[in-house]
Protein backbone atom coordinates (compact mmCIF):
# COMPACT_ATOMS: atom_id res chain seq x y z
CA UNK A 1 0.00 0.00 0.00
CA UNK A 2 1.36 3.45 -0.99
CA UNK A 3 -0.34 7.40 -0.88
CA UNK A 4 0.98 9.56 -2.97
CA UNK A 5 0.73 13.31 -2.38
CA UNK A 6 1.45 15.07 -4.91
CA UNK A 7 2.17 18.95 -5.22
CA UNK A 8 -0.86 19.05 -2.86
CA UNK A 9 -1.77 22.65 -2.02
CA UNK A 10 -4.47 24.32 0.25
CA UNK A 11 -6.05 28.06 0.28
CA UNK A 12 -9.32 29.48 2.46
CA UNK A 13 -10.42 32.74 0.31
CA UNK A 14 -7.34 34.42 0.53
CA UNK A 15 -5.15 32.38 3.45
CA UNK A 16 -2.68 30.03 1.91
CA UNK A 17 -2.05 26.89 4.79
CA UNK A 18 0.31 24.76 3.16
CA UNK A 19 1.70 25.09 -0.53
CA UNK A 20 2.93 22.24 -2.95
CA UNK A 21 3.06 19.17 -0.71
CA UNK A 22 4.81 16.32 -2.24
CA UNK A 23 5.00 12.98 0.08
CA UNK A 24 4.97 9.50 -0.46
CA UNK A 25 3.59 7.18 2.84
CA UNK A 26 4.23 3.65 2.50
CA UNK A 27 2.88 0.05 4.07
CA UNK A 28 4.30 -0.53 7.56
CA UNK A 29 5.93 2.91 7.60
CA UNK A 30 4.74 5.38 10.86
CA UNK A 31 4.31 9.04 9.89
CA UNK A 32 3.62 12.11 11.93
CA UNK A 33 2.58 15.19 10.81
CA UNK A 34 3.91 17.87 12.96
CA UNK A 35 2.86 21.49 13.33
CA UNK A 36 1.53 24.08 15.53
CA UNK A 37 -2.25 25.01 16.16
CA UNK A 38 -3.04 26.38 12.38
CA UNK A 39 -0.22 25.16 10.68
CA UNK A 40 -2.46 22.35 8.26
CA UNK A 41 -1.22 19.13 9.47
CA UNK A 42 -5.02 17.99 10.85
CA UNK A 43 -6.43 19.86 6.84
CA UNK A 44 -3.83 17.73 5.28
CA UNK A 45 -4.88 14.43 6.71
CA UNK A 46 -8.09 14.98 6.12
CA UNK A 47 -7.28 15.88 1.96
CA UNK A 48 -5.05 12.34 2.30
CA UNK A 49 -8.24 10.33 3.95
CA UNK A 50 -10.07 11.99 0.93
CA UNK A 51 -12.46 13.81 3.57
CA UNK A 52 -11.58 17.30 2.24
CA UNK A 53 -10.63 18.37 -1.03
CA UNK A 54 -7.51 20.26 -1.80
CA UNK A 55 -7.16 23.64 -3.53
CA UNK A 56 -4.93 22.40 -6.03
CA UNK A 57 -2.78 18.76 -6.76
CA UNK A 58 -3.62 15.23 -6.15
CA UNK A 59 -3.43 12.42 -3.54
CA UNK A 60 -3.06 8.36 -5.22
CA UNK A 61 -3.74 5.71 -3.54
CA UNK A 62 -2.15 2.38 -4.71
CA UNK A 63 -1.78 -1.22 -4.17
CA UNK A 64 0.53 -3.98 -5.91
CA UNK A 65 1.05 -0.83 -8.51
CA UNK A 66 -2.42 -0.11 -9.04
CA UNK A 67 -4.56 2.74 -8.26
CA UNK A 68 -7.58 2.74 -6.07
CA UNK A 69 -10.75 4.18 -7.09
CA UNK A 70 -11.26 7.45 -5.47
CA UNK A 71 -14.74 5.72 -4.25
CA UNK A 72 -12.87 2.81 -2.95
CA UNK A 73 -10.54 4.27 -0.56
CA UNK A 74 -12.12 4.33 2.84
CA UNK A 75 -12.69 0.65 2.53
CA UNK A 76 -8.75 0.59 3.31
CA UNK A 77 -8.56 3.50 6.35
CA UNK A 78 -9.96 3.83 9.52
CA UNK A 79 -9.12 7.64 10.57
CA UNK A 80 -9.91 8.95 14.32
CA UNK A 81 -9.67 13.08 15.09
CA UNK A 82 -11.64 15.29 18.33
CA UNK A 83 -14.37 16.70 16.19
CA UNK A 84 -16.06 13.11 15.02
CA UNK A 85 -19.45 12.65 16.13
CA UNK A 86 -20.74 8.93 18.02
CA UNK A 87 -24.18 8.01 18.11
CA UNK A 88 -25.11 9.14 21.78
CA UNK A 89 -28.26 7.54 21.63
CA UNK A 90 -26.73 4.52 21.45
CA UNK A 91 -24.74 1.88 24.07
CA UNK A 92 -21.59 1.44 23.43
CA UNK A 93 -22.28 -2.40 22.78
CA UNK A 94 -24.74 -1.24 20.05
CA UNK A 95 -22.25 1.74 19.02
CA UNK A 96 -19.68 -0.49 18.41
CA UNK A 97 -21.69 -3.40 17.04
CA UNK A 98 -22.82 -0.81 14.46
CA UNK A 99 -19.54 0.44 14.01
CA UNK A 100 -18.26 -2.90 12.75
CA UNK A 101 -20.97 -3.98 10.80
CA UNK A 102 -19.46 -2.18 7.64
CA UNK A 103 -15.58 -2.40 8.86
CA UNK A 104 -14.08 -5.87 9.96
CA UNK A 105 -12.86 -6.23 12.98
CA UNK A 106 -9.28 -6.70 13.93
CA UNK A 107 -8.27 -10.50 13.45
CA UNK A 108 -9.18 -12.31 16.33
CA UNK A 109 -10.92 -9.72 18.16
CA UNK A 110 -14.96 -9.73 18.69
CA UNK A 111 -16.68 -6.67 20.38
CA UNK A 112 -17.18 -7.98 23.54
CA UNK A 113 -13.24 -8.31 23.61
CA UNK A 114 -12.39 -4.70 22.46
CA UNK A 115 -14.84 -3.76 25.42
CA UNK A 116 -12.39 -5.13 27.43
CA UNK A 117 -9.45 -3.83 26.13
CA UNK A 118 -10.52 -0.31 26.52
CA UNK A 119 -11.58 -0.36 30.04
CA UNK A 120 -14.96 0.01 29.37
CA UNK A 121 -16.46 -3.67 30.45
CA UNK A 122 -18.70 -1.77 33.16
CA UNK A 123 -20.36 1.16 30.91
CA UNK A 124 -21.12 -1.55 28.39
CA UNK A 125 -24.89 -0.92 28.33
CA UNK A 126 -24.48 2.64 29.11
CA UNK A 127 -25.70 5.43 26.46
CA UNK A 128 -22.80 7.38 24.92
CA UNK A 129 -24.45 10.68 25.98
CA UNK A 130 -23.70 9.54 29.67
CA UNK A 131 -19.85 9.09 28.71
CA UNK A 132 -16.84 11.50 29.96
CA UNK A 133 -15.05 13.00 26.89
CA UNK A 134 -12.29 10.90 27.72
CA UNK A 135 -14.27 7.54 27.46
CA UNK A 136 -15.86 9.17 24.40
CA UNK A 137 -12.37 10.00 23.03
CA UNK A 138 -11.36 5.93 24.06
CA UNK A 139 -14.32 4.60 21.99
CA UNK A 140 -13.34 6.68 18.89
CA UNK A 141 -9.50 5.71 18.81
CA UNK A 142 -11.30 1.97 19.71
CA UNK A 143 -13.27 2.25 16.34
CA UNK A 144 -10.14 3.21 14.31
CA UNK A 145 -7.58 1.36 16.19
CA UNK A 146 -9.66 -2.22 15.90
CA UNK A 147 -10.39 -1.58 12.50
CA UNK A 148 -9.45 -4.18 9.84
CA UNK A 149 -7.54 -1.45 7.46
CA UNK A 150 -4.43 -1.52 6.10
CA UNK A 151 -4.20 2.42 6.73
CA UNK A 152 -4.88 4.63 10.43
CA UNK A 153 -4.88 7.89 10.21
CA UNK A 154 -5.23 10.02 13.36
CA UNK A 155 -5.41 13.42 14.34
CA UNK A 156 -4.69 14.36 18.05
CA UNK A 157 -5.20 10.86 19.67
CA UNK A 158 -4.69 12.12 23.15
CA UNK A 159 -7.16 14.46 23.49
CA UNK A 160 -9.23 14.44 26.44
CA UNK A 161 -7.25 11.66 27.59
CA UNK A 162 -5.76 11.00 30.85
CA UNK A 163 -1.69 9.69 31.50
CA UNK A 164 -4.23 6.26 31.90
CA UNK A 165 -5.89 6.75 28.78
CA UNK A 166 -2.66 7.73 27.13
CA UNK A 167 -0.54 4.63 28.08
CA UNK A 168 -3.76 2.44 26.52
CA UNK A 169 -3.33 4.51 23.66
CA UNK A 170 0.46 3.85 22.83
CA UNK A 171 -0.04 0.12 23.87
CA UNK A 172 -2.72 -0.63 21.53
CA UNK A 173 -0.69 1.57 18.39
CA UNK A 174 2.32 -0.89 19.49
CA UNK A 175 0.20 -3.85 19.67
CA UNK A 176 -2.52 -2.96 16.79
CA UNK A 177 -0.34 -1.07 13.99
CA UNK A 178 2.23 -3.46 13.54
CA UNK A 179 1.91 -4.03 9.68
CA UNK A 180 -0.11 -0.71 8.75
CA UNK A 181 0.56 2.48 7.12
CA UNK A 182 0.23 4.85 10.54
CA UNK A 183 -0.27 8.09 9.73
CA UNK A 184 -0.15 10.80 12.81
CA UNK A 185 -1.26 15.03 13.18
CA UNK A 186 0.06 16.22 16.27
CA UNK A 187 1.93 18.69 18.42
CA UNK A 188 2.58 16.60 21.45
CA UNK A 189 5.64 14.24 21.79
CA UNK A 190 3.56 11.67 23.28
CA UNK A 191 1.38 11.20 20.82
CA UNK A 192 4.09 10.73 18.22
CA UNK A 193 7.50 9.65 19.04
CA UNK A 194 7.50 6.25 18.54
CA UNK A 195 6.64 7.38 14.66
CA UNK A 196 9.77 6.78 12.09
CA UNK A 197 9.09 9.80 9.86
CA UNK A 198 8.31 13.51 11.36
CA UNK A 199 7.17 15.91 8.91
CA UNK A 200 7.38 19.06 9.75
CA UNK A 201 4.25 21.63 8.14
CA UNK A 202 6.46 24.42 8.30
CA UNK A 203 8.67 23.26 5.38
CA UNK A 204 5.55 24.03 3.43
CA UNK A 205 4.47 27.32 3.85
Amino acid sequence: MKISVESVSKRFLQHSIFRDVSLLFEAAQSYALLGANGSGKSTLLRIIAGMQSATKGKVIYSKDNLEIAAEDIFKELSFCAPGMELIEEMTLNEMLHFHFSFKAVYPGLSVSQIIDIIGLQAAKDKFISNFSSGMKQRVKLAQAIFSNTPILMLDEPCTNLDQAGVEQYRNWIKEFGKNRLVIIASNEEREYDFCQHQIKMEAFK
